[in-house]
């Protein structure tokens, strides 16, 4: 199986990074897929690819064969499998990564959906070598526990704040200090709705601690929905388009708290910004 992604990746380039400016837009000439039509726009045309790229990933994170270019060839596949249903992807800021060259941070931003992990790597990977923090439970769960372990993530429990505080703190100093990157979503779960009341600050005390910039990002990815009955199978939406924009990086000041609250105000903004232009192209 490795073997044969080798070829794939050697023959095809999808290996590399996709995105050479600042910003990126999902191009006019873009079709949906023929099945995807002719399936009527059915979900599970995106959950089954998706499953498929799912498992082939993990396969190869058990393996210890999920480089950064592997990571990349499989996140450009869910990005392209996006599109092939009909959404649109904008990406906006890519500089403010490219200006890091290098350098460890800690990235901040809202978590609304499964699809900005299946994207990230498409998205950052080829500029910034970076790990997540994770709940704990979902290292129990097939391939992705690989996936994650190859990462390096570090999982956190979500029982006992000060445990996880801890936890985060250590092992992200440690992960910042050999000079990778950590993204941090601060709210509690996955929400198509953004509450600042539940918007901690775990990312900024890590940040001050290790002595590294925060770099902020806002997403919306309500494309792929939570579902009510099973939450990781909600409805796939491609009426709502799919944004990600990274902001210039910023040096942690006294306790941090003015900077949350930018980071806070940063995110409310693009996503007011951006449901009403979903409103706009309805």
């Amino acid at each position: 199986m490795v073997e044969r992604i080798d070829t794939a990746l050697n023959c095809m380039d999808q290996g590399r990074y996709l995105f050479s400016g600042d910003s990126y837009d999902t191009p006019a000439d873009v079709s949906k897929s023929l099945l995807f039509r002719a399936l009527l726009g059915s979900r599970w045309y995106f959950y089954w690819n998706n499953f498929l790229i799912f498992c082939r990933t993990g396969r190869c994170g058990k393996r210890g064969k999920l480089t950064a270019e592997r990571q990349i060839y499989y996140s450009n596949k869910n990005l392209r499998l996006v599109e092939r249903c009909g959404g649109k992807v904008h990406i906006r800021g890519l500089n403010n990564l490219r200006a890091l060259e290098g350098r460890p941070v800690v990235l901040i931003g809202n978590h609304m959906s499964l699809l900005e992990t299946a994207l990230f790597h498409s998205v950052m990977r080829g500029l910034v070598d970076f790990t997540f923090v994770i709940k704990q439970s979902l290292m129990k769960v097939p391939f992705f526990r690989n996936i994650m372990t190859s990462l390096g993530a570090i999982p956190i429990g979500r029982e006992n704040p000060r445990d996880d505080l801890r936890a985060v703190l250590e092992e992200g100093s440690a992960l910042l200090a050999s000079g990778r990157s950590i993204v941090i979503f601060p709210q509690s779960t996955r929400s198509e709705t953004f509450d600042p009341e539940k918007f901690n600050s775990i990312g900024i005390k890590l940040a001050r601690r290790a002595g590294v910039p925060v770099v902020p990002f806002a997403l919306k990815t309500d494309f792929l929905g939570n579902g009510k009955r099973f939450r990781d199978l909600g409805p796939v939406r491609p009426e709502r388009e799919v944004w990600f924009e990274f902001g210039p990086a910023r040096e942690v000041e006294g306790n941090g708290q003015a900077l949350q609250q930018e980071i806070i105000a940063f995110i409310s903004s693009r996503l007011d910004e951006w449901r009403r232009h979903d409103r706009k192209t309805v």
